[in-house]
């Protein structure tokens, strides 16, 4: 296979692919400098954008007017930092002068996915229709032009509150996400993403939240964010962000982001770091906490004696479709252990569904928690139908309906089906005809079968329709956990499996499909 997927690193109790980062931190003692520091040998001073160069010196004459550097010339300047090196004997820039001060012309010649995309999609999910568009806007710029121009564009597209003045005379207009938190999201984003890997920083604008997707993994760990401490791919990038007061690089970026979330009354940032697609997600709801309506829906719960803290809880779950024990920890203050508690608490109450992952364990809405009106009907009948309905079923009803054996209703084959659970993403709600001899395969698969044999009932199941994990994990008899480990991640690494939500790999309603 070939590095670096050919090479395994041991978390936890899994062996996950290694990304590019991971071995330069293998290879740390051999390899000195970091990427941004690599010399572009065919470039030269004129490759840069005299206008973002202009810029550096204004924002920093602002926080020192005194720094040595600002009395140097253009190439001194550029040297000083770091950004030009001798390369035969000629001064040349790197990755980070590239990035920082380039030109456009320059960029799209070395760096041409180096951009920053603002998406803005109707509804609250992603949907791939070419009959229903989204608006796009793409910016590729050095990051001393892109970070303004992103951060209004962002902005200009926020909703706002309104409020009056004590006197009740003039009214104020405040974006609903604090300008700073979106500052420094972008900054983040646009620091630590992975300049190896081509693919741009996406901003999507969704009804009810924002996300900020930037290439490359957190070399920190989520469970640490916010916490003292930085780690950064982009040593070079980072110091001069942190010059002009556009970055902090002690690692509090994220706690600022927090705090200032909380005080506006809304739910806090969660974020996302994928390994395995080597990508990082941050996500922003533009929802107040415990306003009428939600009181209001709160109400159908009263009978659970729930506290603020489980209230919160249950709202960051009814709007982002989840929660783990990180998010419970900031909103009850608590430690793993207590957070644990209160999410079991819940789960019991049958209001979150439990997704072991060992220490990535997260919990997800139920039909009780969103349509609270029909709740214990609705959850009850889709709790039965999930544990006594399988394919195996009734595969020996279609076979008998196929062979003739049992009259087939006018309506057609797919009628005389049971119908599957309504799963959400617009999935079919009927298992379509299958083939005699998939059933008989599917009916012979044993706890020993060959990984191989698994994966092509798997690859024949997903070419009639698109499948989750759990719907899989019920047909082939076998733990979802063990489903997606040993077969449905290495089927979506070989190109077999394609994702229903590539944006959102881990989005709880993910489901798989062949590949055409």
């Amino acid at each position: 296979m070939g590095l670096p997927k050919g090479a395994f690193r041991r978390i936890g109790s899994t062996n996950q692919h290694c990304t590019d980062d991971d071995l330069l931190i293998l290879n740390q003692e051999g390899k000195t400098r970091p990427y941004d520091d690599t010399i572009i040998p065919d470039t030269t001073i004129d490759d840069l954008d005299p206008g973002a160069i202009k810029e550096y010196r204004r924002l920093r004459t602002e926080i020192d007017p005194n720094a040595e550097e600002l009395r140097l010339d253009d190439a001194g300047l550029l040297e000083s930092l770091n950004c030009l090196l001798k390369h035969d004997k000629v001064l040349r820039p790197t990755v980070a002068c590239l990035i920082l001060f380039g030109s456009k012309k320059t960029l799209r010649k070395y760096f041409p996915m180096m951009r920053l995309d603002y998406i803005r999609v109707p509804g609250r999910e992603w949907v791939d229709d070419p009959e229903h568009p989204f608006d796009t806007i793409e910016m590729r710029d050095s990051l001393f032009r892109m970070i303004p121009r992103g951060q209004a564009a962002i902005m200009d597209d926020i909703p706002v509150s309104f409020t009056f003045t004590a006197d009740g005379l003039t009214r104020q207009e405040s974006p609903r996400i604090p300008p700073r938190v979106i500052r420094e999201a972008l900054v983040n984003s646009l620091m630590h993403r992975s300049y190896q890997i081509y693919g741009p920083v996406q901003v999507v604008r969704f009804a009810n939240r924002l996300e900020i997707r930037n290439p490359g993994h957190s070399l920190k760990p989520v469970e640490n964010l916010g916490e003292p401490g930085s780690k950064t791919r982009n040593p070079n990038i980072a110091s001069v962000l942190h010059e002009t007061n556009y970055a902090e690089t002690k690692g509090s970026g994220i706690r600022v982001m927090q705090q200032l979330m909380e005080g506006a009354n809304l739910s806090p940032p969660t974020f996302e770091s994928d390994r395995e697609n080597d990508q990082f997600t941050a996500t922003f709801l533009m929802h107040h906490f415990l306003d009428k309506e939600d009181i209001a829906w709160l109400a159908h719960f009263k009978d659970a004696g729930l506290s603020d803290d489980e209230a919160r809880i249950l709202i960051h779950a009814r709007e982002n479709g989840w929660v783990n024990n990180g998010i419970c920890r900031y909103y009850t203050k608590l430690d793993t252990l207590g957070a644990s508690g209160i999410l079991r608490r819940l789960r019991d109450l049958g209001l979150l569904q439990q997704h072991p992952h060992a220490s990535m364990t997260y919990y997800t809405s139920t039909p009780k928690l969103l349509s609270p009106e029909i709740a214990e009907q609705k959850s009850s009948d889709l709790k039965n139908h999930i544990l006594n309905t399988t394919l195996a079923d009734y595969s020996k009803e279609i076979t008998d309906q196929l062979s003739g054996q049992v009259p087939v209703r006018s309506e057609g084959l797919a009628a005389n089906l049971p119908a599957l659970p309504a799963m959400p993403g617009s999935l079919p709600t009927n298992l379509k005809p299958l083939p005699t001899n998939l059933l008989e395969e599917i009916g012979k698969l044993g706890q020993r079968s060959p990984p191989g044999y698994v994966q092509k009932i798997i690859a024949e199941l997903c070419a009639i329709r698109a499948f989750t994990a759990d719907e899989l994990a019920e047909i082939l008899n076998r733990n979802k956990q063990w489903v997606y480990r040993s077969y449905i991640t290495p089927m979506i690494r070989d190109g077999i499996l394609e994702y229903t939500l590539p944006q959102n790999p881990h989005h709880p309603n993910q489901a798989y499909r062949t590949k055409k």
